[in-house]
């Protein structure tokens, strides 16, 4: 026997699978539906109804629904009408992502809203709980109770339902803004290379996470830095005198871009193209291609603490040049010892990942030889010289000769170089012996730090 729909929308199969599709990816709603029923019996049918409201190009009301499905018409009656709503459909129609958390925050948010009218009428709450225990006749009572409450604090509903979508909101350009690179308008494309279920899941801990949302707002800003000083440096890498045949698209003439727009010479640019042929600007400095790995060597010994969640949006600000470079990262916290390091090819995180870099903080002494061992193993197992290795500190440790006679070397082999940020009032002793250059800055939010981002 078929299973009579609990939709008051107008849901189709597909609809229907797709949100149930969600619901398997989200813990967030399946703790909503789950907790929900002792509040408000059917919750889940409710949210499936507010996520195709959110998501489809076109829901509309049914006229007539199932007695037991008043409430859920009711309130859905009352969202779908207010301005907030469809100020809020035209970031999540047709978007998976934003209409998956416009559900989880409407779906509390309702959920909030009927538990507290309910702790003030004490009609809703009895009826309510007629609902749950299947008495005869109680769908109706429940549903008419409910449309007093709305009629006497729907205004109260609408207020709830606008900060809630706010927050969906941000919690959404979060998600891009971590999961982007440090270009403009980057975060949708990073996004669709994603899987929806990772995106979920991070935007949940980006959701209720206070840490989390610390370490977003850092690394927005310091993308914003990175990106300044990326755009700088190969503003400054283009020698306008110099000209040289290639496919490179972002340094051809202005020329060969008007050959490539006129009907008579795209044929003839095109081919030229293809051959490595076209005119564009030559370059001095080193090129991104090929370059090897950036390496952070991340302090978290104890007295590093109260920087932690800057610095994860320092690293995570390094990541985005190295996704932008297409050039592998290796990140290596430490503190008495280190952690082996954890590679992201070309910058590409996970969300697993991500998590793992935000969440471990090691606590502890200070061991500056046990990270650049590390480091070494990276630089030597790369596909690539000219490595870039920021080691950042706010302690000072002994490094022994015999390990810098072996350094030298292996700096002399690899071509790489180490920018040491030594944060706070410590001494140079011991980043002097194998760093290139040392940044001195009173903490992550000095001006000095911004160096960094000239890799």
């Amino acid at each position: 026997m078929k299973e009579p729909m609990k939709s008051v929308l107008n849901t189709d199969a597909y609809d229907r699978r797709r949100f149930g599709q969600l619901m398997e990816m989200s813990d967030k709603l399946k703790k909503i539906g789950k907790e929900g029923k002792n509040i408000f019996p059917l919750i889940q049918p409710l949210m499936s109804d507010l996520w195709a409201g959110l998501f489809k190009m076109k829901p509309e009301l049914l006229d007539d629904v199932p007695e037991e499905l008043g409430m859920n018409r009711q309130l859905m009656e009352r969202v779908m009408t207010d301005q907030g709503y469809l100020d809020f459909r035209e970031f999540t129609r047709l978007d998976d992502l934003a209409a998956a958390i416009g559900t989880t925050k409407y779906g509390e948010t309702v959920l909030r809203w009927v538990k507290e009218q309910a702790k003030q009428d004490q009609d809703l709450a009895e009826a309510l709980q007629h609902f749950i225990q299947g008495d005869k006749g109680a769908s109706q009572q429940a549903t008419d109770a409910l449309s007093a409450a709305l009629n006497q604090n729907g205004s109260q509903l609408s207020q709830m339902l606008a900060q809630a979508a706010d927050e969906a909101l941000e919690t959404k350009e979060n998600v891009k803004s971590i999961l982007g690179g440090i270009q403009a308008g980057s975060g949708d494309s990073e996004l669709k290379k994603i899987p929806l279920k990772e995106q979920l899941f991070l935007a949940e801990k980006l959701s209720d996470d206070k840490k989390w949302k610390e370490i977003v707002k850092w690394a927005g800003r310091m993308k914003v830095i990175a990106s300044r000083k990326q755009r700088s440096k190969h503003k400054h890498a283009i020698d306008r005198n110099g000209i040289r045949q290639g496919s490179d698209i972002e340094q051809l003439l202005p020329m060969e871009l008007g050959s490539y727009t006129s009907p008579i010479s795209k044929l003839d640019f095109l081919r030229r193209y293809a051959e490595g042929q076209t005119l564009q600007y030559d370059t001095k400095g080193k090129e991104h291609l090929g370059k090897g790995p950036i390496i952070l060597c991340l302090d978290q010994s104890g007295s590093m603490k109260g920087q932690d969640t800057i610095s994860k949006g320092f690293a995570l600000a390094l990541i985005s040049i190295a996704r932008n470079q297409r050039r592998d990262f290796a990140w290596i916290p430490f503190s008495s010892h280190a952690s082996d390091a954890i590679i992201y090819e070309r910058g590409k995180i996970e969300v697993q990942s991500m998590i793992q870099l935000v969440t471990v903080f090691l606590d502890g002494g200070t061991n500056f030889v046990q990270p650049l061992n590390k480091a070494s193993e990276v630089i030597k197992q790369s596909r690539f010289n000219q490595a870039d290795i920021i080691f950042v500190t706010d302690g000072e440790a002994h490094v022994n000769n015999d390990f810098l006679k072996a350094w030298s070397s292996l700096k002399e082999q690899k071509g790489f170089s180490v920018l040491s940020l030594l944060l706070g009032k410590e001494s140079i002793h011991g980043v002097d012996g194998f760093s290139d250059r040392i940044v001195r800055a009173s903490s992550f939010e000095d001006q000095s730090i911004q160096q960094a981002f000239d890799i």
